[in-house]
């Protein structure tokens, strides 16, 4: 910084207020501080002014499966935002295993972080709740919840209206007997998915029987639900992948069995990945603006850190889109 001052004919508190973004510095010397930092190809030194402030500029986001397309999309919506706001985004996997996630949660902690977003394997896992209300900084959940006490910030998605959508679409072209595949039951959008289809189930005036089978957000789990759906006598017929990892599982299954979607079953899935219009038919799907949560976390945290304000929480709409997968059962 010294070099940077002597070489602008500067002070070097000058220089550090250029960097910091001070307000009251002149036109004038900003441009004759960056041109001598251009010129020197300086680096400033964040580690130095993170304790000056008193703020590492950095955010953790604990992932609980990076493996599945969507977490792309959500961390990409997400460090866009925290990026243009001057923060560094910090990623660690836990490979859906809640030991992991404690372990990385402390570790942000020991890298003081300014906050975290947090997609969890379990939102009700009692280590992982113990951990988070010790923490002292600002947390936001990514399609996951806690009780108030924890104040943390929240954005998820209306899975329960996607879910009544779909399953209205498929008892007004006559299928009675549903089969819903979904994931853990220990996180938000499994839960919310199946009561969505108990109240749809509840309100229509039809007699209408639907099996549900959770499990994990996995193809391995889809594979698995999809052979138990295929053995039931009488067999469903309309399956509902409650998810896209598990709609690979559930279409390599059909296909081994000679069952054809849009004709032999009707099929519906979760999340409208591109899978879902390429495959031929194409399959009706329960869509979600993947990246736009990712930077509503980013947002609703970095009011955390700028503005202080209270926890928030924020419900993203969920869209069905029917397509050609959903036919009238036969008879």
């Amino acid at each position: 910084m010294r070099e940077v001052a002597d070489l602008a004919a500067v002070a070097i508190s000058s220089v550090s207020r250029v960097l910091s973004g001070h307000p009251d510095v002149s036109a004038t010397m900003r441009d004759r501080v960056l041109a001598a930092v251009h010129q020197l190809e300086y680096e400033p030194d964040f580690l130095a002014q993170s304790l000056r402030r008193g703020q590492t500029l950095s955010v953790g986001f604990v992932l609980a499966d990076i493996s599945n397309p969507l977490m792309a999309d959500i961390v990409l919506g997400a460090e866009a935002a925290m990026r243009g706001a001057g923060y560094s985004l910090l990623l660690m996997n836990s490979e859906n295993d809640p030991g992991l996630d404690a372990a990385h949660i402390r570790f942000f902690q020991s890298r003081r972080v300014d906050g975290m977003i947090l997609s969890l394997t379990s939102d009700d896992d009692p280590g992982i709740r113990e951990l988070l209300l010790g923490l002292d900084v600002p947390i936001v959940l990514v399609d996951r919840t806690l009780p108030q006490e924890y104040r943390a910030s929240a954005v998820y998605n209306d899975h329960a209206a996607g879910m009544a959508a779909a399953a209205n679409h498929l008892i007004d072209l006559g299928h009675r007997d549903l089969a819903l595949m979904t994931g853990s039951l220990a996180m938000l959008p499994g839960r919310e998915r199946i009561t969505g289809l108990r109240q749809t189930l509840a309100a229509r005036r039809e007699t209408v029987t639907a099996m549900e089978l959770p499990g994990s957000f996995s193809a391995e789990h889809g594979a698995i639900a999809t052979r138990a759906i295929l053995a039931m006598d009488p067999r469903p017929t309309a399956i509902i992948a409650g998810g896209n990892q598990l709609l690979i599982g559930c279409l390599e299954v059909l296909q081994e069995a000679g069952v054809h979607v849009g004709r032999d079953i009707s099929l519906v899935t979760c999340d409208d990945v591109p899978l879902s219009k390429l495959y031929q038919p194409p399959i009706a799907s329960i869509g979600r603006d993947t990246v736009g949560l990712g930077r509503v976390a980013a947002e609703l945290l970095l009011r955390r850190l700028t503005e202080e304000s209270e926890p928030e929480t924020v419900v993203l709409p969920t869209v069905f889109t029917p397509r050609p997968s959903c036919v009238p059962p036969r008879a």
